[in-house]
């Protein structure tokens, strides 16, 4: 199958390259040239598969054309060696908990499947010198560094921004040394996500070295996520929930609510989509106005929502060919403050004994506040609590245990580089860092 650019300037490209390349040469994300619609006899056997069974078969609409199924089968299934478990939480209103992963968070999965799909175009390539740039505002850093951990042919540069990431956080890929390398910017997300980007299109950095992305701007790393879509649903049905049913989305960069939209493109029956925002409410913005106006970042305690200019924007406009109109009538929008988020917290918990993490609960809110009675609603719970254990002990005032995946990490010291905003700087440490 072809990608083509959502800036339409430059050639459609393999695969094997929109992978590698992460970023198209004009500044464009990848999208595929076709969406696949998954027979109607995969969605009769839907609630008998497996987690592992029904992404083999989502994989293989995207990516089936160009790897041998053995080994794309072997690789979704070791991407896969966790659950993701439906638990109902209040009502019609149900948790899909993403955070059973190795690093205890949704992006495991893509970070996962990326690390192995990246490996075998390495190998086929013959190469051993790709260096992959990442930013970070707290899950995906530790998604992608432990999915390349020891990855022969790659190096890892995680991109974050000082002060502005919860310590756990920080030390899942800060104390991993090896082919990981930690860069600790002064600045917000947006300047991470800024120099990663700047990266790829300097055509002096680029002659020099073979860079890629790991963010959700890479076809590698979205696309995957539509395999937990399709198992909510599936799971949904087992409990006899399937009928009209809603899915909110704490949404930061929008690669996972994109993920989501191309999963129902491809039949699965979801009613209609929420993107649930903290202050960074940019995309609310677009819904009841039309027009997008990116800004500046603000923190939060829910940090991995904190982005002020989401990258996945443009290919939701491009599924949707620019019209607000159709966007509108599948996608909502909400915003919370930090004060409603810690309500709903330890609302939740007081009322159903059920643990949200900060963006859980801008997930559940949404639906208790726009769910409609004849609908079943699903939120994704995309990150165990305990990753914010100060913000979420001094909201429901009681201690939170730290799984010991958690706690392994925290006994390790914290190795990262101090680094400016400027992009002259990191392409300097980059040249020089893997130059040496």
């Amino acid at each position: 199958m072809k990608y083509y650019s959502t800036n339409k300037q430059s050639p459609s490209v393999s695969l094997q390259e929109a992978v590698t390349k992460g970023l198209a040469p004009d500044k464009g994300l990848y999208m595929p040239e076709k969406i696949k619609s998954l027979p109607d006899e995969f969605y009769k056997n839907i609630g008998n598969m497996s987690f592992q069974e029904m992404a083999y078969r989502v994989a293989d609409a995207f990516f089936g054309e160009d790897i041998e199924p053995d080994t794309l089968k072997n690789m979704v299934y070791d991407t896969l060696n966790f659950d993701a478990p439906l638990v109902h939480v209040n009502d019609h209103i149900y948790s899909l908990e993403l955070f059973h992963g190795p690093t205890l968070a949704f992006k495991d999965v893509g970070a996962r499947f990326m690390a192995r799909l990246l490996g075998y175009f390495i190998k086929k390539q013959g190469q051993s010198n790709i260096n992959v740039l990442v930013a970070t505002s707290g899950d995906t850093g530790s998604a992608v560094a432990n999915g390349f951990l020891g990855v022969d042919g790659i190096h890892v540069y995680v991109l974050y921004p000082k002060g502005l990431v919860s310590e756990i956080q920080e030390k899942q890929f800060t104390t991993l040394g090896k082919n990981i390398t930690a860069v600790e910017i002064d600045g917000t997300f947006d300047d991470c996500q800024r120099l990663v980007k700047s990266a790829f299109l300097d055509e002096e950095l680029n002659a020099k070295l073979n860079l890629t992305s790991a963010n959700s701007i890479n076809v590698a790393r979205f696309l995957p996520q539509a395999f937990y879509y399709f198992y909510a649903y599936a799971q949904a049905l087992k409990q006899g929930k399937a009928d009209n049913v809603v899915i909110c989305v704490p949404s930061g960069n929008f690669g996972n609510i994109t993920a989501g939209l191309f999963a129902k493109r491809m039949g699965l029956p979801v009613k209609r989509f929420i993107a649930s925002n903290n202050k960074n409410d940019v995309f609310l913005e677009y819904l009841q106005t039309g027009k997008y106006n990116p800004r500046p970042s603000v923190a939060t305690i829910a940090n991995a929502m904190d982005v002020g200019d989401p990258s996945n924007f443009v290919r939701i406009l491009d599924l949707y060919h620019h019209n607000h109109k159709n966007i509108c009538a599948e996608i909502s929008g909400c915003r919370y403050t930090d004060d409603e988020i810690r309500k709903t917290m330890r609302d939740v918990y007081k009322q159903t004994n059920y643990l949200l993490d900060p963006h859980g609960a801008c997930g559940y809110a949404a639906l208790r506040d726009l769910l409609q009675k004849d609908e079943t609603g699903i939120f994704l719970e995309t990150a165990h609590p305990a990753k914010f254990l100060e913000t979420v002990e001094n909201t429901i005032q009681s201690s939170v245990p730290i799984p010991e995946k958690l706690q392994a990490f925290m006994k390790k010291e914290k190795q990262s580089i101090p680094m400016g905003k400027e992009f002259e700087e990191f392409k300097r440490f980059l040249s020089e860092s893997v130059g040496n």
